[in-house]
């Protein structure tokens, strides 16, 4: 059986860099499945970006959020997002744009969940929605 294709949202790869309680270790068990090849873990690049500002204001440390991102980048794959997944995403009914655009992303790279933290975001989303609980209770 092939391993479930996950696009892993912001917030659980913030969870996991920033070890923020309560879910940086459910969120940091995903973050090993992935590297023990049980699923297949992507982010997208516009997610990519906000990960790094939103870290490095965090850690207050240039080089350790390089260091952070590239160890990060050898377990999760980054996902493009282009102009047309831009335009596409208008018509998805997600009311929130990024959400959206994670959506549209996904089911153009057809990953088979969206990991988060907020499932009620992605309630109309066409790729289901499940939190990092329930996708470990599935990979074990």
């Amino acid at each position: 059986m092939k391993p479930p294709r996950l696009l892993i949202d912001t917030n659980i790869i913030l969870d996991a860099l920033m070890q923020r309680e309560p879910w940086a270790n459910a969120a940091q068990s995903l973050i090993l499945a992935v590297a023990q090849d049980r699923a297949a873990g992507y982010i997208t690049a516009s997610s990519f970006t906000d990960i790094h500002y939103l870290l490095r204001k965090h850690q207050k440390d240039k080089a350790l959020t390089k260091q952070s991102l590239r160890k990060l980048l050898v377990i999760i794959s980054v996902l493009d997002v282009n102009g047309v997944d831009c335009e596409k995403t208008f018509d998805i009914p997600i009311n929130d744009y990024e959400d959206a655009l994670l959506a549209c992303c996904g089911q153009r790279h057809k990953v088979d969940f969206i990991i988060t933290r907020n499932l009620k975001d992605f309630t109309n989303s066409p790729i289901k929605a499940i939190g990092a609980d329930a996708i470990l209770k599935k990979l074990i």
